[in-house]
């Protein structure tokens, strides 16, 4: 009962998680949506006397609007003004949770690579909690150098940082681990920017013309900086964030690289977007987008390792016991292995009947991939994996 409950609140803390974030990026679309499609009003109009910098008409639900934006701020607010961050703090917030609950609660199993590194479970723990902590320090101290002042240098240093980080986690974590947490850094990096710097700017705004003063515009610039940054992260922590169901990317040898290259094209695709909304067409990003993914592609496309020749006859049963003595631990009705709470991904391998249904499954993800055992941690040999090879080239039949 004890294990239902877990998987129950596990799932409802990842469907908070999906909610929150679909409503916090698509609050990031929008705005730079309409930030760039604004319009400057005419010279010597109402509009422009007030201080507005640009505005647009828009029709949608079959109303009209017509959004405006000061170019600092109006000469006074009214009583209640929309805020946007409890999206921002849900999202990151139900994140953690999940990231606590699938990877450090069971950090020996989903974090710990016995091939990568010899951690114990608090170890790989503090590394990908530090990483997130450590990742917010070093952006925010990047964007707040004079460097921060030249955008496009910013950006590419940002980038580099983001590999250098895969590349550093990848050290220490397994490629599933290193993944999400790359992603948990960049969220963290996205939620504190609206915490620290996005919202306190806003306040210290609103407190000034309330104070019938005039607004530090610093504030602003900041603040605009911060939410562009967060917009060119969406992509590549939605990808992230679903990889686990992608063995090809987070279990290559250059796992990092890999997500280098698929970081790349969402940051390219998004570029191209907001570029779009200023009626610029610029097609090469895209293209680049499609150069990168075709070369993540190739790169992660199958390649199975030369296995040693199998000694004695390949049947059925000696492939049951294979994957009894590697798998059914964890992929049966009540996983006995220690962590795991219900079989991953679904797939159950304790009866003959569930072997056959899920033979191509198990030929991918331990010859092909060699995934699985995760980690290698029940130390499955490449005599065993090329006993499940020859099984499956004579057809993977129950004889």
């Amino acid at each position: 009962m004890d294990t239902y409950w877990m998987e129950f609140f596990g799932m409802l803390v990842r469907w908070l998680h999906v909610i929150a974030g679909i409503a916090w990026i698509g609050s990031s679309f929008y705005f730079i949506w309409l930030d760039r499609s604004l319009e400057p009003p005419e010279p010597g109009s109402e509009a422009a006397r007030q201080g507005v910098g640009g505005h647009l008409w828009a029709v949608h639900g079959g109303g009209f609007y017509n959004p405006q934006k000061y170019t600092v701020a109006p000469g006074r607010l009214p009583e209640r003004l929309h805020w946007f961050k409890w999206e921002a703090y849900t999202t990151w917030l139900s994140g953690t949770a999940l990231l606590a609950l699938v990877y450090w609660h069971r950090a020996g199993v989903m974090m710990i690579d016995a091939n990568v590194a010899a951690l114990t479970p608090w170890q790989a723990v503090a590394v990908g909690a530090g990483s997130m902590v450590v990742s917010w320090m070093v952006y925010d101290l990047f964007c707040r150098s004079p460097l921060g002042k030249h955008e496009t240098v910013l950006g590419v240093i940002i980038f580099a940082l983001l590999v250098v980080l895969g590349w550093g986690l990848a050290r220490f974590l397994g490629g599933r681990a290193m993944f999400i947490h790359v992603g948990g850094c960049l969220g963290t990096i996205m939620a504190a920017n609206v915490f620290c710097v996005i919202i306190p700017g806003q306040k210290r705004m609103v407190a000034a013309i309330r104070a019938g003063k005039v607004p530090d515009p610093l504030d602003g610039v900041r603040g605009k900086q911060r939410s562009v940054h967060n917009n060119y992260f969406t992509l590549p922590v939605v990808f992230t964030m679903f990889s686990n169901h992608y063995a090809a990317t987070y279990s290559h040898a250059h796992s990092w690289a890999v997500l280098a290259l698929i970081a790349g094209a969402g940051v390219a695709l998004r570029h191209f977007f907001n570029l779009r909304h200023k009626g610029i067409y610029a097609w090469q990003y895209p293209g680049l987008g499609a150069v990168l993914l075709g070369l993540a592609c190739w790169w992660t496309a199958p390649r199975i390792v030369p296995l040693p020749p199998v000694q004695g006859e390949v049947n059925f049963n000696r492939v049951r016991e294979i994957l009894g003595q590697h798998c059914v631990a964890c992929h049966s009705p009540a996983p006995t292995f220690p962590g795991i709470l219900v079989p991953p991904a679904g797939v159950l391998l304790h009866t003959p009947a569930e072997i056959l249904r899920n033979s191509e499954r198990i030929h991918l993800q331990t010859v092909v991939t060699r995934l699985m055992p995760l980690g290698n941690i029940r130390q499955m040999t490449d005599g065993e994996r090329a006993v499940i090879a020859a099984w499956m080239k004579a057809g993977a039949k129950a004889e």
